[in-house]
């Protein structure tokens, strides 16, 4: 399949980030909710992303290493710039600046890209059990600011950088 990423304009790039936010206050985790937005850009249906993108909530499984929602952007960001040719370095290169771009981002944004420190809570793996999503959970959290930025990101990085897709 082909893709040829178009210009995001403000007023879409607010939309997906809004449906990111929407992702997450339904119940989708931080990863989950970035990749969906933009998972229909690249022909992929909400429910396969959702899948693809479930074990990197809470930090990579609750591990609370990587945010989740910047985790999000590194799907989106395998499939815009895909390494797949092994001998391909130059394409290898390209995805990886990209994810240290973005991150960097993030991390000047939110102040970190680990999701204990924005959590603040100590760096170690925690109870693999879901958290409740009520009103406490999400006044406690940064999570969805999280998502909003990550998906604003990766808004901008695919608008920016729009290429050919094979």
């Amino acid at each position: 399949m082909n893709f040829k990423i178009k210009m995001m304009n403000q007023d879409e790039l607010e939309i997906r980030t809004k449906q990111a936010v929407s992702f997450f206050e339904e119940g989708y985790n931080c990863s989950q909710a970035v990749f969906m937005a933009y998972s229909d850009v690249y022909g992929i249906e909400k429910v396969t992303a959702a899948k693809l993108a479930t074990s990197f909530g809470g930090g990579m499984g609750r591990l609370r290493e990587v945010c989740g929602a910047v985790s999000g952007i590194f799907l989106v960001l395998g499939l815009h710039y895909p390494f797949t040719n092994i001998k391909d370095k130059a394409a290898k290169n390209m995805n990886y600046k990209a994810v240290q771009r973005t991150a960097s981002e993030f991390k000047a944004i939110m102040g970190s890209y680990i999701c204990a420190d924005l959590l603040k809570l100590k760096h170690e793996p925690q109870n693999s059990e879901a958290s409740e999503r009520n009103e406490s959970y999400y006044k406690s959290r940064p999570c969805i600011r999280c998502v909003a930025v990550a998906a604003e990101i990766i808004g901008k990085e695919l608008s920016a950088n729009n290429i050919e897709i094979n």
